[in-house]
């Protein structure tokens, strides 16, 4: 791969938010509404409780670790879909770029805005709520790493689905982190789901960042081997979705739909 190739991606994007405060605004906006509520939600949950249970590090950390993820994936769909708004496929691909490159690009946007949205909620709970993530301890940073792998993952193949089906496809792209919210258990344990659902749940890496979560914050200790099992998926699923996308590419440029992208591509 060509440095230079994927940093000229990388440049665009930044060229991008720096010409437009509105394209960074949301950046910081929907990470303070989602703290501030579950901050105070947190708080109203504490005086009613048992003395000595505090709902902050389960809750309000929950939410925390489920922004960042939701962060990461918009940050890759984010970065795809402003070539799809602007129409310049055919102008990105006609140069050297390879679709390595390319992606590469869209990884490196993403890592970029979402640690500037990971150092705002971390400002936001700590400064208002007094949360504070070293109640994880060392653990912290592979539950992060299986998140960001999931993250990436995720956004690399809701782009693959964009590109396949067209620009009004983009609009199942913005539910993904809601509908899979439920089966990865942020909130509650797997246990408390139906069968099937657990099933599903086991299959995404996030739910076992939030198991783990979950019984460091109760003092239960946590299995490493759960946690090698989720990163274990997080690759798995990183390595297939890069394969996706570049097998959609392929079939996009041999079948022409590449040139012939638009808001009415969906076939």
């Amino acid at each position: 791969m060509n440095r230079r190739r994927i940093a000229g991606v990388v440049l665009r994007q930044y060229y991008l938010l720096r010409s437009s405060p509105t394209r960074i605004l949301p950046t910081f906006a929907w990470v303070a509404v989602d703290i501030v509520l579950w901050g105070f939600i947190t708080r109203y949950l504490n005086s009613l409780g048992t003395p000595g249970v505090n709902f902050v590090p389960t809750l309000l950390g929950a939410v925390l670790l489920w922004d960042f993820f939701t962060r990461v994936m918009q940050g890759v769909t984010t970065a795809f879909f402003e070539d799809v708004w602007s129409r310049n496929f055919l102008n990105i691909f006609a140069t050297p770029l390879t679709i390595g490159e390319y992606v590469s690009g869209l990884v490196l946007t993403s890592v970029a805005t979402s640690v500037i949205g990971l150092a705002v909620m971390l400002l936001l709970a700590t400064g208002v709520f007094g949360f504070s993530f070293f109640i994880y301890g060392a653990l912290l940073l592979p539950f992060l790493l299986v998140l960001f792998l999931f993250g990436i993952a995720l956004g690399v193949f809701a782009s693959a689905m964009v590109l396949r089906l067209g620009p009004a496809s983009e609009w199942l792209v913005w539910p993904i982190p809601a509908l899979l919210s439920p089966f990865a258990g942020v909130f509650y344990p797997l246990a408390t789901l139906p069968a099937w659902m657990q099933w599903i749940g086991h299959l995404l890496p996030p739910s076992y960042v939030f198991e783990g979560m979950r019984a460091i914050v109760a003092g239960q200790g946590f299995s490493p081997a759960l946690l090698a099992v989720g990163l274990a998926l997080a690759v798995v699923q990183i390595v297939a979705a890069g394969w996706c996308f570049a097998a959609v590419h392929r079939y996009a440029v041999r079948s022409g739909l590449l040139a012939r992208y638009s808001a009415e591509s969906v076939s």
